[in-house]
């Protein structure tokens, strides 16, 4: 039996002062909170999140309720997404083209989240880190074939994400879907499938063919309902106009 956690108690929750990253405005913050809008300027600050036992604990998820538990790693991957963006950025230097790619697919692996569930900590680190084996791809074998990325790639990011401080586990999922992201019905998870579907979304604008031809390659390609949704409306309605 899993009993109450000491943290949730109402009377152990104590406040602090949050200085507004961008005007300076020093506004209270409780401890359960991590982000908090500026009544001032309106943007949004975070506090510096220490590891809780949510982070370690096996049983956190029954502990304090899936809900919140979802929330929590939901606001918590949000918070390392700067973070990983850097990395990224660091690691590509100026091929402004691969980071770009990124973050576009980052943007819609982020709008299928919110629609198809799937796991935040898992999708996100995988969106911003799907392509890292392109660079040593090409340097090692002046190609950027999707087999060679998926050979290269997860040792890549298996440092970068060691040096955030991902667990182990999450680290082999994220990896398992970098290491496979260019070869569909490999892995069958909702997070793989967000991957694919964000990636596609991205490149099919390469797709030089009719709209017939078109909207057959939606229907074959995409995984989920909204990824299909989205490309209908993205691609397709853009055509007619």
């Amino acid at each position: 039996m899993i009993y109450k956690c000491p943290g949730q108690d109402q009377k152990n929750i104590t406040a602090e002062i949050l200085k507004c990253s961008k005007c300076g405005y020093e506004k209270e913050i409780f401890s359960d909170e991590i982000k908090s809008k500026c009544p001032k300027c309106q943007s949004i600050s975070s506090r510096e999140v220490l590891p809780t036992c949510i982070d370690w604990c096996k049983y956190a998820k029954e502990c304090v309720g899936g809900e919140a538990y979802d929330i929590y790693a939901r606001n918590k991957t949000l918070l390392l997404k700067d973070k990983l963006t850097k990395e990224l950025e660091g690691y590509f230097g100026r091929d402004i083209k691969r980071i770009n790619h990124a973050q576009k697919v980052l943007d819609y692996a982020e709008k299928l989240l919110r629609k198809e569930g799937g796991d935040w900590r898992i999708v996100v680190p995988a969106a911003i880190l799907h392509d890292v084996g392109i660079k040593i791809a090409e340097q090692k074998y002046g190609s950027s074939a999707g087999h060679l990325q998926e050979k290269e790639g997860p040792e890549v990011a298996r440092k970068i994400l060691l040096k955030l401080g991902f667990k182990k586990d999450e680290i082999e999922k994220i990896c398992l879907i970098i290491s496979h992201h260019h070869s569909p019905g490999k892995i069958k998870s909702r997070n793989f499938d967000i991957i694919l579907d964000a990636d596609w979304l991205v490149n099919l604008k390469d797709e030089i063919v009719d709209e017939d031809k078109l909207a057959k390659i939606i229907d074959k390609v995409f995984v989920t309902k909204t990824a299909k949704e989205i490309a209908k409306t993205v691609y397709l309605q853009k055509k007619e106009e």
